[in-house]
Protein backbone atom coordinates (compact mmCIF):
# COMPACT_ATOMS: atom_id res chain seq x y z
CA UNK A 1 0.00 0.00 0.00
CA UNK A 2 2.26 2.76 -1.33
CA UNK A 3 1.79 6.52 -1.00
CA UNK A 4 1.22 8.02 -4.45
CA UNK A 5 -0.12 11.51 -3.69
CA UNK A 6 0.27 14.16 -0.98
CA UNK A 7 -1.73 17.39 -1.34
CA UNK A 8 -2.66 20.29 0.92
CA UNK A 9 -5.79 22.42 1.18
CA UNK A 10 -5.59 25.82 2.89
CA UNK A 11 -9.09 26.45 4.23
CA UNK A 12 -10.35 29.78 5.60
CA UNK A 13 -13.91 29.78 6.97
CA UNK A 14 -15.49 33.00 8.36
CA UNK A 15 -15.62 32.72 12.14
CA UNK A 16 -17.61 34.69 14.71
CA UNK A 17 -15.63 34.52 17.97
CA UNK A 18 -18.39 36.41 19.82
CA UNK A 19 -15.98 38.97 21.19
CA UNK A 20 -14.81 42.50 20.42
CA UNK A 21 -13.66 43.12 16.84
CA UNK A 22 -10.01 43.17 17.90
CA UNK A 23 -10.16 39.65 19.38
CA UNK A 24 -7.46 37.34 18.05
CA UNK A 25 -4.08 35.71 18.63
CA UNK A 26 -0.57 36.16 17.28
CA UNK A 27 -1.02 39.80 16.39
CA UNK A 28 -3.95 39.14 14.05
CA UNK A 29 -7.63 39.81 14.67
CA UNK A 30 -9.51 36.65 13.71
CA UNK A 31 -12.34 37.07 11.25
CA UNK A 32 -11.89 33.55 9.90
CA UNK A 33 -10.70 30.14 11.04
CA UNK A 34 -7.76 28.97 8.94
CA UNK A 35 -6.48 25.43 8.80
CA UNK A 36 -4.18 23.40 6.55
CA UNK A 37 -5.54 20.00 5.52
CA UNK A 38 -3.18 17.32 4.23
CA UNK A 39 -4.65 14.68 1.89
CA UNK A 40 -2.74 11.46 1.24
CA UNK A 41 -3.71 8.79 -1.29
CA UNK A 42 -2.38 5.25 -1.66
CA UNK A 43 -1.98 3.12 -4.78
CA UNK A 44 -5.11 1.13 -3.89
CA UNK A 45 -7.22 4.30 -3.79
CA UNK A 46 -7.55 4.85 -0.03
CA UNK A 47 -7.48 8.55 0.91
CA UNK A 48 -6.66 9.83 4.38
CA UNK A 49 -6.91 13.32 5.86
CA UNK A 50 -4.80 15.08 8.46
CA UNK A 51 -4.51 18.59 9.87
CA UNK A 52 -1.39 20.72 10.15
CA UNK A 53 -1.49 23.34 12.89
CA UNK A 54 -0.60 26.73 11.56
CA UNK A 55 -2.99 29.70 11.79
CA UNK A 56 -0.55 32.58 11.17
CA UNK A 57 2.26 30.11 10.39
CA UNK A 58 0.46 28.11 7.68
CA UNK A 59 2.75 29.33 4.86
CA UNK A 60 5.88 28.04 6.60
CA UNK A 61 4.22 24.79 7.70
CA UNK A 62 3.08 24.12 4.16
CA UNK A 63 6.56 24.89 2.84
CA UNK A 64 8.01 22.36 5.29
CA UNK A 65 5.62 19.72 3.99
CA UNK A 66 6.26 20.45 0.33
CA UNK A 67 10.06 20.71 0.50
CA UNK A 68 11.15 18.51 3.42
CA UNK A 69 8.49 15.86 3.84
CA UNK A 70 6.45 15.18 0.69
CA UNK A 71 9.42 14.08 -1.48
CA UNK A 72 10.36 11.50 1.15
CA UNK A 73 6.83 10.10 1.45
CA UNK A 74 6.08 9.30 -2.19
CA UNK A 75 6.45 5.57 -2.78
CA UNK A 76 6.67 4.67 0.91
CA UNK A 77 4.47 2.03 2.57
CA UNK A 78 1.54 3.86 4.20
CA UNK A 79 1.17 1.04 6.74
CA UNK A 80 4.60 1.69 8.30
CA UNK A 81 3.44 4.68 10.33
CA UNK A 82 5.83 4.37 13.28
CA UNK A 83 8.99 3.88 11.18
CA UNK A 84 7.98 6.67 8.80
CA UNK A 85 7.43 9.16 11.63
CA UNK A 86 10.79 8.28 13.20
CA UNK A 87 12.56 8.63 9.85
CA UNK A 88 10.93 12.01 9.20
CA UNK A 89 12.03 13.34 12.59
CA UNK A 90 15.59 12.10 12.05
CA UNK A 91 15.79 13.46 8.51
CA UNK A 92 14.63 16.91 9.58
CA UNK A 93 16.33 17.44 12.92
CA UNK A 94 19.11 19.57 11.39
CA UNK A 95 16.53 21.97 9.95
CA UNK A 96 14.43 22.45 13.07
CA UNK A 97 12.66 19.26 14.09
CA UNK A 98 10.13 21.15 16.20
CA UNK A 99 7.79 24.00 15.29
CA UNK A 100 6.37 24.07 11.77
CA UNK A 101 8.32 20.99 10.67
CA UNK A 102 6.72 18.92 13.41
CA UNK A 103 3.32 20.49 12.65
CA UNK A 104 3.65 19.14 9.10
CA UNK A 105 4.75 15.71 10.34
CA UNK A 106 1.73 15.70 12.66
CA UNK A 107 -0.69 16.24 9.79
CA UNK A 108 0.88 13.41 7.80
CA UNK A 109 0.67 11.07 10.79
CA UNK A 110 -3.05 11.77 11.29
CA UNK A 111 -3.74 11.12 7.61
CA UNK A 112 -1.85 7.80 7.73
CA UNK A 113 -3.86 6.66 10.76
CA UNK A 114 -7.02 7.58 8.85
CA UNK A 115 -5.80 5.36 6.00
CA UNK A 116 -4.92 2.55 8.42
CA UNK A 117 -8.40 2.59 9.94
CA UNK A 118 -10.07 2.62 6.54
CA UNK A 119 -7.90 -0.27 5.34
CA UNK A 120 -8.84 -2.28 8.45
CA UNK A 121 -12.49 -1.22 8.39
CA UNK A 122 -12.19 0.06 11.99
CA UNK A 123 -12.35 3.46 13.71
CA UNK A 124 -9.04 4.77 15.02
CA UNK A 125 -10.20 4.51 18.61
CA UNK A 126 -10.66 0.78 18.03
CA UNK A 127 -7.14 0.45 16.57
CA UNK A 128 -5.85 2.21 19.69
CA UNK A 129 -7.40 -0.40 21.99
CA UNK A 130 -11.06 0.46 22.19
CA UNK A 131 -13.10 2.52 24.63
CA UNK A 132 -16.01 2.41 27.03
CA UNK A 133 -16.78 6.09 26.39
CA UNK A 134 -19.90 6.85 24.40
CA UNK A 135 -20.01 10.59 25.11
CA UNK A 136 -17.05 12.92 25.71
CA UNK A 137 -17.57 16.05 27.86
CA UNK A 138 -16.69 19.33 26.14
CA UNK A 139 -15.48 22.68 27.39
CA UNK A 140 -16.09 26.09 25.86
CA UNK A 141 -12.73 27.69 25.10
CA UNK A 142 -13.19 31.46 24.83
CA UNK A 143 -10.87 33.71 22.85
CA UNK A 144 -9.12 36.47 24.82
CA UNK A 145 -11.90 39.05 25.02
CA UNK A 146 -10.26 41.44 27.51
CA UNK A 147 -13.72 42.82 28.22
CA UNK A 148 -15.45 41.92 31.48
CA UNK A 149 -18.99 42.46 30.23
CA UNK A 150 -18.37 40.15 27.27
CA UNK A 151 -16.84 37.49 29.52
CA UNK A 152 -19.82 37.55 31.88
CA UNK A 153 -22.33 37.46 29.02
CA UNK A 154 -20.61 34.63 27.12
CA UNK A 155 -20.19 32.61 30.32
CA UNK A 156 -23.93 32.71 31.00
CA UNK A 157 -24.57 31.84 27.35
CA UNK A 158 -22.20 28.85 27.40
CA UNK A 159 -23.72 27.39 30.57
CA UNK A 160 -27.21 27.78 29.10
CA UNK A 161 -26.00 25.87 26.03
CA UNK A 162 -25.02 22.90 28.20
CA UNK A 163 -21.32 23.48 28.86
CA UNK A 164 -20.15 22.51 32.34
CA UNK A 165 -16.62 23.77 31.72
CA UNK A 166 -15.33 27.14 30.45
CA UNK A 167 -11.78 28.13 29.61
CA UNK A 168 -10.69 31.76 29.63
CA UNK A 169 -7.65 33.13 27.82
CA UNK A 170 -7.35 36.04 30.23
CA UNK A 171 -4.73 37.32 32.64
CA UNK A 172 -6.61 39.11 35.41
CA UNK A 173 -8.49 37.95 38.51
CA UNK A 174 -11.31 40.29 37.50
CA UNK A 175 -11.85 38.23 34.34
CA UNK A 176 -12.25 35.06 36.41
CA UNK A 177 -14.70 36.88 38.67
CA UNK A 178 -16.73 37.95 35.64
CA UNK A 179 -16.85 34.36 34.38
CA UNK A 180 -17.98 33.15 37.78
CA UNK A 181 -20.66 35.84 37.93
CA UNK A 182 -22.01 34.90 34.52
CA UNK A 183 -21.51 31.15 34.67
CA UNK A 184 -22.73 30.63 38.19
CA UNK A 185 -21.36 28.62 41.12
CA UNK A 186 -21.22 25.20 39.46
CA UNK A 187 -19.34 25.81 36.20
CA UNK A 188 -15.71 24.67 36.20
CA UNK A 189 -13.37 27.49 35.11
CA UNK A 190 -9.99 26.95 33.49
CA UNK A 191 -7.62 29.87 32.84
CA UNK A 192 -5.08 29.75 29.99
CA UNK A 193 -2.67 32.66 30.30
CA UNK A 194 -0.33 31.66 27.41
CA UNK A 195 3.01 31.85 29.25
CA UNK A 196 3.19 35.50 30.40
CA UNK A 197 4.71 35.53 33.90
CA UNK A 198 7.67 34.91 36.12
CA UNK A 199 7.26 32.21 38.75
CA UNK A 200 6.66 34.82 41.47
CA UNK A 201 4.01 36.64 39.44
CA UNK A 202 2.32 33.36 38.52
CA UNK A 203 2.01 32.42 42.17
CA UNK A 204 0.73 35.85 43.21
CA UNK A 205 -1.79 36.39 40.39
CA UNK A 206 -2.77 32.72 40.27
CA UNK A 207 -3.59 32.83 43.95
CA UNK A 208 -5.92 35.79 43.38
CA UNK A 209 -7.62 33.95 40.51
CA UNK A 210 -8.00 30.79 42.57
CA UNK A 211 -10.18 32.65 45.05
CA UNK A 212 -12.99 32.48 42.47
CA UNK A 213 -12.59 28.74 41.94
CA UNK A 214 -10.20 27.62 39.19
CA UNK A 215 -10.24 24.07 37.82
CA UNK A 216 -6.78 24.49 36.34
CA UNK A 217 -4.30 27.29 35.62
CA UNK A 218 -2.71 26.78 32.21
CA UNK A 219 0.77 27.82 31.08
CA UNK A 220 1.32 30.56 33.66
CA UNK A 221 5.13 30.73 33.31
CA UNK A 222 7.54 32.00 30.66
CA UNK A 223 9.13 30.27 28.86
CA UNK A 224 6.84 27.27 28.31
CA UNK A 225 9.75 24.83 28.70
CA UNK A 226 10.53 26.16 32.20
CA UNK A 227 9.26 22.96 33.79
CA UNK A 228 11.04 23.63 37.08
CA UNK A 229 9.23 26.97 37.31
CA UNK A 230 5.89 25.30 36.61
CA UNK A 231 6.66 22.76 39.32
CA UNK A 232 7.31 25.61 41.77
CA UNK A 233 3.94 27.18 40.96
CA UNK A 234 2.26 23.79 41.28
CA UNK A 235 3.92 23.18 44.67
CA UNK A 236 2.24 26.34 45.94
CA UNK A 237 -1.01 24.38 45.82
CA UNK A 238 -3.27 27.18 44.58
CA UNK A 239 -4.97 24.95 41.96
CA UNK A 240 -4.16 22.27 39.37
CA UNK A 241 -1.56 23.21 36.73
CA UNK A 242 -1.95 22.37 33.03
CA UNK A 243 0.53 22.75 30.17
CA UNK A 244 1.82 21.11 27.04
CA UNK A 245 0.32 22.68 23.92
CA UNK A 246 3.78 24.11 23.15
CA UNK A 247 5.74 20.98 24.07
CA UNK A 248 7.14 18.87 21.25
CA UNK A 249 7.29 15.06 21.14
CA UNK A 250 7.15 12.66 24.05
CA UNK A 251 10.68 13.64 25.06
CA UNK A 252 9.65 17.08 26.32
CA UNK A 253 6.66 15.61 28.12
CA UNK A 254 8.96 13.09 29.81
CA UNK A 255 11.00 16.02 31.16
CA UNK A 256 7.82 17.82 32.19
CA UNK A 257 6.57 14.83 34.17
CA UNK A 258 9.97 14.19 35.76
CA UNK A 259 9.97 17.78 37.05
CA UNK A 260 6.52 17.32 38.63
CA UNK A 261 5.36 20.32 36.60
CA UNK A 262 1.71 19.53 35.82
CA UNK A 263 -1.49 17.89 36.92
CA UNK A 264 -2.85 17.94 33.34
CA UNK A 265 -0.84 17.34 30.15
CA UNK A 266 -2.10 19.04 27.00
CA UNK A 267 -0.48 17.66 23.85
CA UNK A 268 -1.88 19.05 20.62
CA UNK A 269 -2.20 16.24 18.07
CA UNK A 270 -1.62 18.55 15.09
CA UNK A 271 1.53 20.03 16.67
CA UNK A 272 3.21 17.38 18.79
CA UNK A 273 3.80 14.65 16.21
CA UNK A 274 0.33 13.34 15.47
CA UNK A 275 -1.53 10.35 16.87
CA UNK A 276 1.67 8.28 17.10
CA UNK A 277 3.41 10.74 19.42
CA UNK A 278 0.28 11.55 21.43
CA UNK A 279 -0.14 7.88 22.26
CA UNK A 280 3.39 7.77 23.69
CA UNK A 281 2.61 10.83 25.80
CA UNK A 282 -0.62 9.24 27.06
CA UNK A 283 1.30 6.22 28.35
CA UNK A 284 3.89 8.43 30.06
CA UNK A 285 1.16 10.58 31.62
CA UNK A 286 -0.70 7.59 32.98
CA UNK A 287 2.49 6.23 34.56
CA UNK A 288 3.16 9.64 36.14
CA UNK A 289 -0.43 9.99 37.43
CA UNK A 290 -0.96 13.00 35.17
CA UNK A 291 -4.29 13.55 33.45
CA UNK A 292 -4.64 14.01 29.68
CA UNK A 293 -6.58 17.02 28.37
CA UNK A 294 -5.76 17.48 24.70
CA UNK A 295 -5.29 20.93 23.17
CA UNK A 296 -7.77 21.02 20.27
CA UNK A 297 -8.88 24.55 19.27
CA UNK A 298 -9.42 23.60 15.64
CA UNK A 299 -12.19 22.13 13.48
CA UNK A 300 -10.50 19.80 10.99
CA UNK A 301 -9.14 16.23 11.06
CA UNK A 302 -6.98 17.12 14.07
CA UNK A 303 -10.09 17.75 16.12
CA UNK A 304 -11.69 14.47 15.05
CA UNK A 305 -8.42 12.66 15.84
CA UNK A 306 -8.52 14.23 19.31
CA UNK A 307 -11.91 12.64 19.96
CA UNK A 308 -10.48 9.21 19.11
CA UNK A 309 -7.42 9.74 21.32
CA UNK A 310 -9.41 10.95 24.33
CA UNK A 311 -11.84 8.06 23.99
CA UNK A 312 -9.04 5.48 23.84
CA UNK A 313 -7.02 6.91 26.75
CA UNK A 314 -7.43 4.59 29.72
CA UNK A 315 -6.13 6.99 32.37
CA UNK A 316 -7.54 10.20 33.82
CA UNK A 317 -8.87 12.39 31.03
CA UNK A 318 -10.23 15.90 30.95
CA UNK A 319 -12.96 17.44 28.82
CA UNK A 320 -12.45 18.13 25.11
CA UNK A 321 -11.66 21.68 24.02
CA UNK A 322 -14.12 23.41 21.69
CA UNK A 323 -13.10 26.88 20.53
CA UNK A 324 -16.17 28.94 21.35
CA UNK A 325 -17.78 30.67 18.41
CA UNK A 326 -19.71 30.07 15.22
CA UNK A 327 -18.30 29.13 11.83
CA UNK A 328 -20.05 29.88 8.55
CA UNK A 329 -19.48 26.28 7.46
CA UNK A 330 -18.04 23.11 8.98
CA UNK A 331 -15.76 20.53 7.42
CA UNK A 332 -17.35 17.91 9.67
CA UNK A 333 -20.89 19.12 10.20
CA UNK A 334 -22.14 18.69 13.75
CA UNK A 335 -19.33 16.32 14.74
CA UNK A 336 -17.42 19.40 15.95
CA UNK A 337 -20.35 20.57 18.10
CA UNK A 338 -21.27 19.13 21.49
CA UNK A 339 -24.86 18.09 22.07
CA UNK A 340 -27.34 19.63 24.52
CA UNK A 341 -25.74 17.52 27.26
CA UNK A 342 -22.43 19.33 26.73
CA UNK A 343 -20.78 16.19 25.30
CA UNK A 344 -19.43 15.00 21.94
CA UNK A 345 -20.48 11.88 20.10
CA UNK A 346 -17.69 9.49 19.06
CA UNK A 347 -17.42 8.67 15.33
CA UNK A 348 -17.80 4.97 14.68
CA UNK A 349 -16.90 4.67 10.99
CA UNK A 350 -13.54 3.45 9.63
CA UNK A 351 -10.49 5.65 10.18
CA UNK A 352 -11.41 9.07 11.52
CA UNK A 353 -14.99 7.89 11.09
CA UNK A 354 -16.25 10.85 9.11
CA UNK A 355 -15.16 12.44 5.84
CA UNK A 356 -14.56 16.17 5.35
CA UNK A 357 -17.21 18.03 3.38
CA UNK A 358 -15.78 18.41 -0.13
CA UNK A 359 -18.03 21.41 -0.84
CA UNK A 360 -16.55 23.24 2.16
CA UNK A 361 -13.04 22.32 1.03
CA UNK A 362 -13.80 23.77 -2.40
CA UNK A 363 -15.85 26.81 -1.46
CA UNK A 364 -13.65 28.05 1.39
CA UNK A 365 -10.19 27.48 -0.04
CA UNK A 366 -8.02 30.50 0.76
CA UNK A 367 -7.65 32.66 -2.31
CA UNK A 368 -4.36 33.82 -3.73
CA UNK A 369 -2.06 31.30 -2.01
Amino acid sequence: MKIVRVDTHWIAVPFDHRGPASTGFGGRAWADMQTLIVEIETDNGIVGYGEIFGHNAIPSARAALETQIKPFLIGKDARAIGPLMLDLQKLNHNFGRYGQTLFAISGVDIALWDIAGKAAGLPIWQLLGGTTAERLPAYASFMRYEDLATIEKRSAEAVAAGYGFIKLHERTPEAVAACRAGGGPDVQIMVDTNCPWSVADAIEIGDEMAAYGVYWLEEPVWPPENFEGLAEVRANGLCAIAAGENASTAWEFKQMFAAGAVDWAQPSVSKVGGITETRKISVLADAANVGIALHSPYFGPGFIASLHLVAAHVGRKGPVERLYGTMEASLYGDWVNPGPDGCYALPGGPGLGVEPDKDVMRDFVKKGV
